[in-house]
């Protein structure tokens, strides 16, 4: 590589830093929000001379990423390093209220999102933006990469009645975007209509693994610890929507699966007749610590990716719940609890963003038939998000 990913955020403080002069600042940002040598955008801003950072604002999981679980809210609070209040949107309120902005002009958002649609960060972003639009505030999105490439795009789009925390939009499970470029998309095409700014990165490609930018990878959250976690987060965050383990509690979330009943050669050979490329199973068991089946041997699996630029990873997770759901049928399980605050949709159809899916499952409908009613979606998603892509 010819030349390092300068992230929107270094670009800020280097290169637009006009952009927040006489500002008032409000910084939503969370353990990961880097600069390439690990200092923290918090401790930068509020050590720069010509930035006056107001208040920080966390995502789920908190400012520093010491929630561990989903679904677990945290409080307002003042941060101990700089004095500042910190405001929770993920707590009574998901989105900024008129008091918590009362005190700043412009909104900075950097977080690092994972590529897939199923992820909180890119909607508190979208909430945000909305809160900006309805108080007269700015905000100025620091892109950062897709550490699993802005080329390749999967899944099903969500459908508008099944709208939630983790689907606002109408985008495929996998939608092969930067979070700059999704900000662009929701408020021109989406129509939230805020005053914003995207401060673009350098030296990103389209092709391009977060390996590839020399960048340092910083978890986003507690249970993404790794790029690989990433790669196959697409995959497994559907079985977040059963009563199967996705691996938390585990040392490799979403990469071990299973459950207490589960006979992992029997799981892996009904996978391996689908002739999946580039990935491989290996059988095995697992305990969890917390969590679902906390303490209980599971049988189950760990996927190995060993050529990301094929691997399909919705198309496997849907195919994992398609099997274990054929072969299990009297003990398979969807998740009994609520999803990310939707109480009255089944948690698999919050997931999915569509109950089509879990009807095709349970109807005995064929794995081919399931995929390749993404296929026409897909093409008009592609030329959707055209005029929104920033490189290339």
């Amino acid at each position: 590589m010819s030349e390092r990913t300068r992230i929107g955020l270094e670009r800020l403080i280097t290169d637009r830093i006009e952009l927040l002069k006489g500002q008032r600042v409000g910084l939503v940002c969370n353990q990961a929000s880097v600069l390439p040598d690990l200092s923290h955008a918090a401790d930068v801003f509020h050590e720069h001379p010509s930035i006056r950072l107001t208040a920080l604002f966390g995502p789920q999981h908190g400012i520093r990423g010491d929630v561990q679980d989903n679904m677990i809210e945290t409080d307002h609070t003042i941060d101990a390093r700089t004095g500042l209040p910190i405001y929770s949107l993920y707590s009574e309120t998901r989105e900024p209220t008129e008091e918590m902005l009362s005190d700043l002009d412009t909104i900075v958002f950097d977080l690092q999102d994972v590529g897939c649609r199923i992820y909180t960060f890119v909607y508190t972003m979208a909430n945000c933006m909305r809160a900006a639009k309805r108080f007269g505030k700015r905000v100025i999105v620091c892109d950062r990469p897709n550490p699993i490439n802005g080329r390749d795009i999967e899944g099903n789009i969500t459908e508008h009645e099944f709208k939630s925390f983790v689907g606002q939009f109408e985008l495929p499970t996998r939608h092969g975007m930067t979070i700059g470029e999704l900000a662009r998309m929701f408020n021109e095409h989406f129509g939230i209509g805020c005053d914003l700014e995207v401060v673009p990165m350098t030296g990103w490609r389209r092709d391009m693994w977060f390996e590839e930018t020399g960048l340092p990878f910083v978890m986003p959250s507690p249970n993404i610890p790794t790029v690989d976690t990433c790669v196959v987060f697409p995959a497994t965050v559907h079985i977040e929507g059963t009563e199967l383990s996705e691996g938390r509690g585990t040392t490799k979330p979403f990469e071990l699966n299973g459950a207490p009943y589960i006979d992992p050669w029997e799981w892996v050979a009904a996978l391996e007749d689908y002739e999946f490329e580039g990935v491989a199973f290996r059988q095995c068991y697992f305990q969890p610590t917390f969590q679902k089946h906390a303490r209980i041997t599971c049988g189950g699996l760990q996927i190995h990716v060993f050529n990301r630029d094929v691997f399909r990873p919705v198309a496997l997770g849907i195919a994992m719940i398609k099997t274990a759901y054929d072969l299990y049928t009297e003990k398979f399980e969807w998740k009994r609890d609520a999803y990310e605050y939707e109480f009255d949709k089944n948690p698999f159809d919050v997931v999915c963003g569509t109950d089509k899916i879990r009807q095709a499952i349970e109807s005995g409908r064929s794995f081919e038939e399931i995929v390749s009613s993404w296929s026409e979606a897909l093409r008009q998603f592609a030329s959707t998000r055209r005029p929104f892509l920033l490189y290339g």
